[in-house]
């Protein structure tokens, strides 16, 4: 027994001995230290590895940086995180002593930080825990200078926040926010150049290249591991160059439809953090930032989940997959996760649930831990079925819940009446929602590719079963770009919306799943560019406009014409199909038309009660006072 006792003493000894030695408390500063833009703060701290559990550096090793402006105002409490050497993205170090934390200053002037270092079980989750020292309170300061951007990049704009009415604002410009851009690939970040990422259903959807979109990356571009990157970067330089401002991925799909992207060591490992996987996504999302795209982070799927979890589950929904669908310590783990890995981001949104399938209580808790652990408190909404919009938004209304917003799947031809619902539900709650049409039904079509593009002839045609009194009857329905652009894209805006993002279905060239080529749209993103430059250049004050289809005789809100003013200053009245119509104000006025085909303006003359378009294509007309 003693010798048994001795050779374990040793061992143990031995394994002290052998264990990497921690850092040395030192912190450093990176980035440009400049108003908005990305901070880092990097501490020297205890050396971990990602595959740790006692401690597990992500659950029990509670890196925390207070950083606070001179002036007592705006303090930050940011939720660090374990980073291996501090450049995993280049090394695929999984272990290391390097714990970060991101700021985006609100202010210039001296910023001034603590650290808060803390260890116990789910000190990261739940707080508490022993101060670790000597890395527990250590103190510092760094002067912040004015920003030196301009046009897109948001860092010439500031952070993008929900202040209480239908759009987001620039804390910085005090500019009100337009969105458009695609909402497919879901699988975006399923991409071959990430480290650690695999194919689940590789017969289905493949891994992507991103290759058509090499060609649009630019000397000078971010890449990493020797020129791993180019041809994801390119595809966002692309949607920028083609003037749209946002885009949409899934962080967690495993199982999924996709079965590809994950931010865990392993698929079914959820309590682990991929370092370099991570860092590479970082690279991307900050590019992201500075070409002017808006970051929808789809945080879960519907899609049912399997066996392979190996802990005992059931096949269920992959909304329901961390914890069950419950706030526990996977779904808290990866709520902080991508708030202290991407946070710092300028302009985004937390959308909790693609076709979301927790209950109501499950996504109160859930949407309260993403307030509070969020230190810039982003923008947060939900995505649901057409059919259960009403039972899963209207408990969620006013003060019911922290959502900030809704993310609307539903036909493209109801975007301006389903937009306008939820408006007004919101807004008499006393919670103004925004409120964006992110997925055009039929969910197999979606936004059809530009005429041409791989021999499509540019029509989408859906086969649909009518109700009970038709059943057994089929109609065949067709449209096309110029539908989406009239009734989905200046559908939600006329109806006081956030804007669009395109869903391109599973059936179509270049769809939801598999698409690689942003190109495959390239007409329908000219569209979305002249709408939003028409709301920018125009200088619309869309913030304080509200639809006024009774205005023009449309009481019914239907889709034959669009009304949205403020109301003695402007009216934009639009006409899908040409037409006329009667616009019933009191006073003189001027008349302009504008084409929302090619952006282009005619003369400014009298306004005389009756609007008739210039011919039998969509039309806008903007009515000014004299």
């Amino acid at each position: 027994m003693k010798h048994a006792l001795t050779l374990l003493l040793s061992f143990a000894l031995l394994s002290a001995a052998m264990a990497e030695p921690n850092g040395n408390a030192q912190v450093t500063l990176t980035g440009e230290l400049k108003q908005w833009h990305k901070v880092t703060l990097t501490l020297d701290g205890p050396f971990a590895n990602e595959k740790d559990n006692k401690p597990n550096p992500f659950t029990d090793l509670a890196f925390n940086v207070t950083f606070t402006h001179e002036s007592g105002s705006p303090k930050y409490t940011v939720p660090g995180y374990f980073a291996a050497d501090g450049h995993a993205g280049n090394s695929s170090a999984d272990s290391g002593t390097k714990w970060l934390a991101h700021l985006s200053p609100d202010k210039t002037g001296t910023w001034n930080y603590t650290v808060s270092f803390t260890q116990g079980k789910h000190a990261a989750l739940d707080g508490g825990g022993e101060a670790l020292k000597p890395f527990d309170g250590i103190k510092g300061s760094f002067n912040v200078e004015a920003s030196d951007k301009a046009g897109r990049d948001f860092r010439s704009k500031g952070r993008l926040q929900y202040v209480g009415k239908h759009h987001l604002q620039f804390a910085g410009s005090k500019e009100y926010f337009l969105k458009a851009g695609p909402d497919a690939p879901e699988t975006l970040l399923g991409y071959s150049d990430f480290d650690n990422t695999i194919a689940g259903k590789p017969d289905k959807v493949p891994l992507k290249t991103w290759k058509p979109h090499v060609q649009d990356w630019k000397a000078g571009d971010p890449t990493w591991k020797d020129g791993k990157g180019k041809g994801l970067i390119g595809s966002l330089n692309y949607l920028a160059g083609k003037g749209v401002n946002a885009f949409s991925f899934l962080t967690y799909n495993a199982a999924g439809d996709g079965d590809d992207v994950w931010p865990f060591i392993d698929h079914d490992d959820k309590l682990h953090y991929d370092c370099s996987k991570l860092e590479q996504w970082g690279i991307v999302f900050d590019h992201a930032t500075a070409l002017g795209l808006y970051l929808h982070f789809k945080l879960q799927e519907n899609e049912s989940d399997d066996e392979r979890l190996g802990m005992g589950r059931k096949p269920g929904k992959l909304s329901e997959a961390l914890d069950g669908g419950k706030l526990g310590p996977e779904r808290k783990l990866y709520c902080r996760e991508l708030i202290a890995r991407f946070g710092h981001a300028l302009a985004l949104n937390w959308n909790i649930g693609e076709e979301n399938t927790q209950s109501t209580e499950e996504v109160r808790d859930m949407v309260k831990y993403l307030h509070d652990t969020d230190p810039y408190q982003h923008h947060i909404v939900l995505h649901t079925f057409p059919p259960e919009q009403e039972k899963v938004y209207r408990p969620l209304l006013g003060d019911k819940s922290l959502l900030t917003g809704v993310s609307l799947q539903t036909s493209w031809k109801a975007s301006h009446q389903r937009t306008l619902q939820w408006r007004k539900e919101s807004a008499a709650a006393g919670r103004p929602w925004v409120v964006a049409h992110d997925e055009q039904n039929s969910a197999s079509l979606g936004v059809p590719p530009d005429p041409g593009y791989k021999g499509h002839s540019g029509i989408a045609e859906e086969k649909e079963t009518k109700g009970p009194k038709g059943e057994g009857y089929t109609a065949s329905k067709a449209y096309t770009m110029h539908d989406i652009r009239k009734l989905c894209l200046w559908g939600n805006l006329m109806a006081g919306g956030a804007g669009v993002e395109y869903y391109f279905g599973y059936k179509l060239p270049e769809n939801d799943l598999i698409c690689e080529d942003f190109r495959s749209r390239d007409k329908s993103w000219d569209y979305c560019r002249i709408a939003l430059n028409f709301f920018r250049d125009e200088k619309i004050p869309f913030a304080e406009m509200k639809n006024a289809d009774a205005l023009i005789g449309n009481d019914k809100n239907d889709n034959s014409k669009f009304c949205f003013a403020k109301a003695g200053e402007l009216y934009l009245v639009f006409l899908p199909n040409g037409g006329s119509t009667k616009l019933d104000i009191e006073g003189k006025y001027t008349l302009q038309w504008f084409n929302p085909r090619d952006g282009s303006k005619g003369e400014t003359s009298s306004f005389n009660e009756i609007l008739t378009a210039p011919d039998a294509n969509d039309w806008l007309a903007v009515v000014r006072p004299n």
